[in-house]
């Protein structure tokens, strides 16, 4: 199975930062001062930083229908020279009427719809091959987005979920997109969205990510979740990033995101960033356009800082112009990124197959929203755990039709996949594959149950369910023991797990064995986990949402499912080349297309950590990038290593 990280024009990786002058923010084009926007460019310039993403303020660069603001468009004008003269470039995004928690209307719009009154249309259209057509030529210009977070402009209460018209939507984007490339545009161009669509969240805001990728070049999300576990915060942003990839193989550019200084220490911002750079890496991204390049405490009464006072504090550097941690967090990125050669690194392939089940995204008639959303939360923790074992998972999208070349198949906590979908499964199973899946029966109480047609014959069982009910979970934790050798896990040992869920995902699947045999067994003597072979490959199902409870846990990772599925993966025969004994650090690999490989070490651990890699019989040997011998790893409190594994004993 492969995995995306696709690059901009085949071999382009973007370290850029979102750009307001801390002259004026959203109005700076009304206060331009170019000594203090050379000065800025120079500090991210000397971070490694070379590109920015840049806004035309609606209301003041377009002040009236059919009309441009002369004075706007010089000051662009050189604003663009300056980035040249820097070695620098820019993405311009044209429709820029949302910002930092405000929206803002043209004077001129009279309430008119966004996307489907046709003369409000002709008027975006009409601006965008104006603008576009002007600096389509400019060599400062790197990209071009049509907006910012336009979901939230066209209905901030909603966000667009449920508000906006998906077939009103596409047609918009086509129209302005058309526009700039009728007036001569050849850069990548995107939505500016955020990629917030339905394939992402399980939540229907109108921009669905499937419609519009035809139209784009690369795919642009905007993350900036508030978790309740460290682990889910620090691969959140990864794991949205593993969803875009399969949607077109397209480029996956993190076009936004960034912490406030108001909310938390500049230690603990150098941290995220870290996280989220080098995860994101690992998960397919091939840009980086962290929020934002600067603070803004001159402008404290000025919208919407004046309301959203947070919003003035998200700068790589502070008011005065004065680099941040997070800034030089980013400069040692960009020093790892030249030093492994990123433009030429890929992922490598991988037989370990993340199951999304297309309820995710797919408006199937007489579903729930939990339905949808579940999807996103499961295959997320599920994903945290196959990190935590060091597995070089991949996302398989059932809508995208399951991949057949893998080994080992993951279906977390899934209450529905298609008939077709299950079918897939069983086959792989039968053509030699492990395929694991775990119980759930839906968080709410509509057709509460397992939409998993012939569960008996798939998994060797006889199911004891009863109509309309469910078998609560009165534990407060799972505990399990196995009953035999599985993988990795030797028989006798314990793993517990939390528990958590509503008065009907609280609930386990009580099941006798029939041709499964039972692996392990919960504290009360009843199957947890079985398997049962078919044709050359098995089938193991766990009688326990154990993704879904740990999904709803705060603090839990890691919890023991990372145990399970470094088991599955020995059982399977796709155990990786490189891991750690310790779940608090998570390996992954990069290939250069020269050969060398790289293996990273990230520290999910608070306290400074030693580990001792496991490398595969005739793997190689890791060594630092300058070519010592790395015999242990030694992370800083949620540090970073990055070695290379190589098979050069001279070296």
């Amino acid at each position: 199975m492969k995995r995306n990280a696709a690059k901009i024009d085949g071999s382009t990786v973007w370290v850029g930062v979102n750009y307001w002058s801390r002259t004026g923010g959203p109005l700076m084009w009304r206060d331009y001062q170019p000594d203090v926007i050379d000065e800025e460019l120079r500090v991210m310039r000397d971070h490694g930083i070379t590109l920015t993403r840049s806004f035309f303020y609606w209301p003041d660069f377009m002040p009236a229908e059919n009309t441009l603001d002369p004075d706007m468009l010089a000051r662009y004008d050189d604003f663009l020279d300056r980035h040249h003269a820097l070695g620098m470039t820019t993405i311009p995004t044209f429709l820029v009427g949302h910002m930092s928690g405000q929206n803002w209307d043209p004077a001129w719009r009279r309430g008119r719809d966004i996307f489907g009154d046709a003369s409000f249309v002709a008027q975006q259209e009409w601006y965008v091959r104006e603008l576009a057509g002007r600096w389509k030529d400019h060599p400062a210009v790197a990209a071009w987005l049509l907006t910012n977070e336009i979901p939230i402009y066209g209905h901030w209460q909603s966000r667009g979920i449920g508000t906006l018209d998906p077939a009103a939507v596409t047609a918009w984007a086509a129209t302005l997109i058309n526009a700039a490339r009728e007036a001569g545009v050849r850069q990548p161009v995107s939505i500016g969205d955020g990629a917030w669509g339905v394939e992402v969240t399980g939540a229907d805001n109108g921009f669905r990510i499937r419609d519009l990728e035809p139209l784009i070049d690369f795919h642009g999300p905007h993350v900036y979740r508030m978790e309740t576990d460290p682990v889910r915060q620090h691969l959140g942003a990864a794991f949205v990033c593993e969803l875009l990839g399969p949607i077109g193989g397209k480029p996956v550019i993190m076009e936004e995101f960034g912490v406030t200084s108001d909310y938390v220490s500049e230690k603990n911002a150098t941290h995220y960033y870290r996280q989220v750079l080098h995860n994101t890496l690992l998960a397919g991204a091939t840009g980086w356009i962290p929020w934002n390049n600067t603070d803004y405490d001159a402008l404290w009464n000025q919208e919407p800082y004046s309301h959203h006072p947070f919003e003035m504090h998200f700068g790589l550097t502070d008011d005065q112009g004065r680099p941040k941690e997070q800034l030089r967090e980013v400069r040692r990125f960009t020093d790892v990124l030249r030093a492994v050669d990123a433009p030429r690194l890929r992922r490598p392939d991988t037989q370990v197959a993340l199951v999304v089940s297309s309820f995710l995204e797919k408006p199937y008639p007489f579903t729930q929203p939990e339905d949808h959303t579940s999807v996103f939360a499961h295959t997320r923790q599920a994903y945290v755990a196959a990190r935590e074992a060091d597995l070089p998972v991949g996302v398989a999208r059932e809508a995208d039709g399951l991949p057949d070349d893998c080994a080992l198949y993951l279906l977390p906590s899934a209450k529905q996949l298609t008939a077709p979908g299950w079918r897939h499964l069983v086959e792989r199973a039968h053509a030699g594959a492990t395929v694991y899946a775990s119980y759930f029966v839906g968080e709410h109480g509509v057709q509460r149950g397992p939409w998993w047609p012939k569960l008996d014959e798939t998994f060797g069982v006889v199911k004891q369910l009863r109509y309309g009910l469910v078998d609560p979970i009165e534990d407060d934790e799972v505990r399990v023991t196995f009953r035999r050798d599985f993988g990795t896990i030797r028989a006798g040992e314990e793993l517990v797990f939390p528990v958590a869920g509503t008065e009907n995902s609280r609930s386990y699947l009580p099941v006798e064995p029939r041709e499964a045999e039972v692996v392990a067994t919960d504290a009360h003597g009843r199957p947890f986990l079985l398997e049962n072979a078919a044709g050359s490959g098995r089938l193991v199902l766990c009688t326990y949402p154990i993704e879904h409870m740990a999904a709803l846990t705060p603090r839990v990772n890691p919890e023991p499912t990372w145990r399970l599925y470094a088991a599955l993966a020995e059982v399977a025969g796709v155990a990786p080349e490189v891991t750690v004994d310790d779940p608090r650090v998570l390996v992954g690999r990069m290939e250069h297309e020269d050969g060398r490989s790289f293996v990273w070490f990230v520290s999910q651990h608070p306290e400074p950590l030693t580990v001792r890699p496991r490398i595969a019989e005739k793997a190689g040997a890791l060594r630092d990038l300058t070519g010592q011998s790395f015999p242990a790893i030694e992370l800083f409190h949620y540090g970073v290593v990055v070695t290379e594994l190589t098979t050069d004993e001279s070296q």
